[in-house]
């Protein structure tokens, strides 16, 4: 039982304490707070005399809104400040949008110029196209005019003139494709036919010249006319490459005491082509060539005043001019290969 009464007489001690301790904080408390409100509140008059008999001015201010005006005060001071520097900051980045923006704008000049250009490139073409596919130049198609990029026309807001012809020309390049690939599958075809055809120079890269026609001439032999069958091409030399000027296949190597040594090559549509006088011959019966292929030498053999090439086209048992079927162009020269 006694320690129970202790432990009661402890536990009111403590509480007595607390409460003792709570009731001098809240006199501290109190008292700080009636200290800090009486300097607040203290009052003070500010007097203005002028240098004169005039009246004197004065009013009075507590401490209190002294700090409130210096608070404010200094807000409005920091707030210029911050101000002053995103004004600063917002002048930096605005000069180098300026300068951006310039930059842009020549851009956009050198590109309007290239535009410009491009355009009277496609002028060019369209008037190529014209002369390739036979139409005049006023002769338009709907899908492919091009005097619509030189009309004035109200553009959308916000649209630049240049898109739209960048657009329209765009347009334009579509419409224009399926006549171009038509033209180059033609040209592919004749090309292909050329390459069917005796159309090229016999001798490799253009050389020589022709010195007896075909038809009627002399003969060098015996001084009396007869109907010379094909044309001589001279160089003045032996060794000069021969080439078979179409495509074709060998079908006859052979040496007779008037062609010597000659080359036969048949080709499509019944053409057929003799090389005569041969020094040497580069091929073997019954290999395909190809237009502009080797397949010999100029040389002196047989019925000969001299190294020449003896050249004859036939079409079926006929005898034709092969002049009329040579095309002597660089494009063929250069598709002659070794």
């Amino acid at each position: 039982m006694a320690s129970v009464h202790e432990y009661k007489r402890f536990e009111n001690n403590v509480v007595q304490k607390i409460k003792k301790a709570a009731f001098f904080a809240g006199r501290g408390i109190a008292g700080a707070a009636g200290a800090v409100g009486r300097f607040l509140t203290r009052r003070y008059t500010v007097v203005f005399v002028p240098h004169s008999e005039k009246k004197v001015y004065n009013f009075h201010i507590t401490v209190l809104s002294m700090v409130c005006f210096f608070l404010v005060l200094t807000g409005i001071i920091g707030a210029f400040f911050w101000y002053g520097t995103s004004y600063s900051s917002a002048r930096n980045t605005l000069a180098g949008q300026d300068t951006r923006v310039r930059d842009l704008q020549a851009s956009l000049d050198q590109v309007r110029d290239e535009i410009a250009v491009l355009l009277r490139e496609a002028r060019g073409l369209e008037n190529a196209l014209s002369s390739v596919i036979g139409s005049g130049p006023n002769s338009r198609s709907s899908g492919g005019d091009l005097d619509s990029f030189f009309d004035i026309r109200e553009m959308p807001e916000g649209l630049l003139r240049e898109v739209d012809d960048v657009r329209r020309l765009s347009d334009y390049l579509s419409a224009v494709a399926e006549p171009i690939t038509e033209i180059g599958s033609a040209l592919s075809s004749q090309s292909n036919l050329l390459a069917e055809i005796p159309s090229i120079w016999p001798v490799h890269g253009g050389l020589g010249h022709i010195s007896m026609y075909f038809g009627q001439n002399i003969n060098p032999f015996s001084g009396q006319y007869y109907i010379h069958r094909g044309i001589d091409i001279s160089t003045f030399r032996s060794g000069d490459p021969v080439v078979a000027t179409a495509n074709g296949q060998v079908v006859t190597i052979d040496y007779t005491d008037d062609f010597g040594n000659y080359i036969i090559i048949r080709h499509r549509h019944g053409f057929y082509t003799r090389y005569a006088h041969l020094l040497s011959s580069r091929v073997r019966l019954g290999q395909n060539v190809q237009q502009g292929d080797i397949i010999g030498h100029i040389g002196n053999t047989g019925l000969s005043t001299g190294p020449h090439l003896h050249y004859e086209v036939h079409i079926g048992s006929d005898v034709v001019d092969p002049f009329h079927y040579i095309h002597f162009r660089s494009s063929n020269i250069a598709r002659q290969r070794r």
